[in-house]
């Protein structure tokens, strides 16, 4: 069992930053490959990012591609998403999730956590 809790978002302006955490429990952590999910409103959950359970190997949906970055401290059983040239059509809730591999993690994650809310404002 994986427990998500994520921090990090809030208000930004067009063209600044944020980094959002995602702290897991369970000594299983630097098992599971690790990834962000977003959903806007009105809009279905989408795709973001991945890293391997190694941190070796990250995926990234295309747009974001430049501009987020993905990492994990498995010391910590925390995943980052770096989050740069913040554009207004990026707010939305972010969410963490696990899984056993990046291949079935974006297709369906294992584990969620309960999302927080970035806003870009223009």
């Amino acid at each position: 069992q994986v427990q998500l809790v994520e921090s990090g978002g809030g208000l930004v302006q067009a063209g600044g930053s944020l980094r959002l955490s995602c702290a897991a429990s369970g000594r299983t952590f630097g098992t599971y490959a690790m990834g962000w999910f977003r959903q806007a409103p009105g809009k279905e959950r989408a795709f973001v990012a991945a890293i391997n359970w190694r941190g070796g190997s990250t995926y990234y949906a295309d747009s974001v591609k430049g501009r987020f970055t993905i990492s994990r401290d498995n010391a910590k059983n925390t995943v980052y998403l770096q989050m740069n040239s913040l554009k207004p059509e990026d707010t939305a809730v972010y969410y963490c999730a696990a899984g056993v591999a990046v291949t079935t993690l974006k297709g369906q994650p294992d584990y969620w956590g309960q999302g927080t809310q970035v806003t870009v404002s223009s």
